[in-house]
């Protein structure tokens, strides 16, 4: 079985709890997913199993669409519901043009600032474990992108929103920024993903159905193929397939590209089953053969998912 499942992750499990239970339910040993939800989340995880796992990092770039509530005048040391209060904070003076005006100054490419209760590591230790021991350590500010933060209500001290953000985006960090930013603290209180690039939360499978599928689980999700059809796609000839195989470039005419666009393309013999996923390259002066001619689209593979001819 080589499929992208698309999970509905319910709230209390964690994101290799899902990977687990999909494990045992498929019988896959390589099972993996493209982006953590964190337990106390519900939503839409990407899960990869057999082959598929070797395309994680072209779904983990992907955008994602949350929705959730920010409580404010409230901190929490996991700046989610989830954590210890830290501390309260007078909300009687907030108003709804403050708010919006807060949610505002987020939107766009930004910096942040990764919290300590997360999955990333310090010399090979998760920064969450080194919370658990009292031990705050200094973290860089990494560049993160909210191409979309919308408020949907306001009934105080709680605020209901949506937004799209790039990958390594905290949610919840957004929320205590917030807070911080209105003077009077804030956590995320729910939050659910509602959808990873085109994979709509309406569209995903709940693990009890996934379960209920009695071993005929090979028609949930997508084949390697569709899943990817975020990437433009060119149909290979035999000849082509037969470099691909081996690792070589080939070249081909724009045209098989029409207006599509990305560095990333999906590559098929029979646009059903994915034979490679190559990446668009400039050609280097003074090499000779099919890739190498100035008004052809250089592919190089990166992933090869057929045996040499």
């Amino acid at each position: 079985m080589n499929r992208i499942l698309v999970i509905d992750k319910p709230r209390g499990l964690t994101s290799h709890d899902v990977v687990a239970r999909v494990r045992r339910i498929t019988r896959v040993q390589k099972v993996g997913h493209a982006g953590t939800l964190d337990p106390a989340a519900t939503g839409v995880l990407v899960v990869l199993v057999g082959k598929a796992t070797r395309l994680a990092q072209f779904f983990v770039d992907l955008e994602k669409r949350y929705r959730g509530r920010v409580v404010l005048g409230v901190t929490t040391d996991t700046q989610d519901s989830e954590g210890k209060v830290e501390s309260t904070g007078d909300v009687s003076g907030v108003t709804r043009p403050q708010i919006e005006e807060a949610f505002a100054a987020f939107e766009g490419r930004t910096e942040q600032i990764p919290p300590m209760v997360s999955a990333l590591k310090r010399d090979g230790t998760p920064l969450y474990v080194l919370a658990r021991r009292g031990e705050v350590v200094e973290r860089a500010p990494r560049p993160i992108t909210i191409t979309d933060l919308k408020i949907l209500s306001v009934e105080m001290p709680e605020v209901e929103f949506e937004m799209t953000c790039s990958r390594g985006t905290y949610v919840r960090t957004v929320a205590a920024d917030i807070g911080e930013r209105l003077g009077c603290g804030a956590h995320l209180g729910q939050l659910a993903r509602t959808a990873v690039g085109p994979f709509d939360v309406d569209d995903a499978t709940s693990l009890d159905e996934l379960a209920g599928a009695l071993g005929d689980t090979e028609g949930t999700g997508y084949s390697m193929y569709d899943a990817l059809s975020f990437m433009p796609e060119v149909r290979v000839t035999e000849r082509e397939e037969e470099a691909l195989s081996t690792g070589g470039m080939i070249g081909i005419d724009p045209g098989r590209l029409g207006d599509d666009v990305g560095n990333f393309v999906r590559l098929s013999a029979d646009g059903s089953e994915l034979v490679a996923v190559g990446r668009r390259v400039e050609a280097p002066p003074g090499n000779e053969g099919d890739a190498a001619v100035p008004d052809k689209i250089r592919i190089q593979p990166v992933r090869v998912f057929v045996e040499p001819l």
